[in-house]
């Protein structure tokens, strides 16, 4: 009997996800990640490739991914995008689980002005 290991049923999860989720440039995606160690969240231009802004907790100068982290993650990513005139966003989960870090992160971003 085969054993499925974590890291391939969130890869799977996360394919599913991202069949249906696009960014534009009006409306970027917001993909998070988190480490063991950091908390990584971009805003994303799919049609043109590219990360339009980007956050982290390397950036703030704080290690340790948690729920605190992640909440000082989503405002420095919303401050950036409000810097850029953006509004909205849609929100890549990256195969996480909708509770703690990934919550706290998207309900930063949605407390600092932008809808996601």
């Amino acid at each position: 009997m085969a054993t499925i290991h974590r890291k391939a049923i969130r890869a799977k999860v996360r394919r599913r996800i991202r069949k249906k989720i696009s960014g534009t440039a009006a409306r970027p995606r917001l993909a998070v990640h988190f480490s063991n160690h950091n908390v990584y969240a971009q805003l994303i231009d799919d049609d043109a490739g590219r990360t339009l802004a980007a956050a982290s907790t390397r950036q703030i100068g704080r290690s340790g991914a948690n729920v605190g982290n992640a909440t000082e993650v989503g405002k420095a990513l919303a401050d950036k995008a409000k810097s850029l005139n953006i509004g909205t966003a849609v929100f890549d989960r990256g195969g996480f689980r909708y509770h703690g870090k990934v919550a706290a992160l998207a309900d930063a971003v949605r407390e600092a002005g932008i809808q996601v």
